[in-house]
């Protein structure tokens, strides 16, 4: 049994957190076009769009390394907005054994929350993905205050 672990990290957003939401929601094909220097492509590989039980996959580049992960979306609540991202392939899973993310967006914060369990204890903790995923939650936060 490896070693289980969970990271929290939120950052301010002056556009609204709703609006954060809605592009992982809703317009999640845009990321690459809104950052295309950290996410290459978007794809839905089971059903038609972001939704609960809906399996889709990242291309991005992490720490000048190009990655990808797929994920199955586990929830979504509207009222909280929150969606909860299960890992079920990809890079990430040749290090934990398990990886879920979880957003939530509020009206002045996006926060990120990562649990995790490593195949052993020799695995460093996912900071550079946790640096990585609040630049990109600047760069769309820059791109709705334009």
């Amino acid at each position: 049994m490896g070693v289980k672990g969970k990271l929290i990290a939120s950052v301010e957003v002056k556009c609204g957190g709703h609006l954060i939401h809605d592009i992982f929601h809703t317009k999640t094909h845009h990321i690459s076009n809104i950052c295309p220097s950290k996410i290459q492509n978007f794809e839905i590989h089971e059903g038609d769009s972001v939704k609960v039980g809906s399996v889709v996959s990242w291309k991005y580049n992490d720490d000048g390394k190009d990655k990808i992960s797929k994920q199955v979306i586990e929830a979504i609540d509207h009222q909280t907005k929150t969606i909860t991202w299960k890992l079920i392939g990809g890079d990430l899973l040749e290090l934990y054994n398990s990886f879920t993310i979880i957003t939530s967006f509020d009206h002045e914060w996006t926060t990120w929350t990562f649990l995790y369990e490593k195949k052993n204890e020799d695995i460093p903790e996912p900071l550079v993905l946790l640096g990585f995923v609040l630049h990109v939650t600047k760069d769309i936060e820059g791109h709705l205050l334009k």
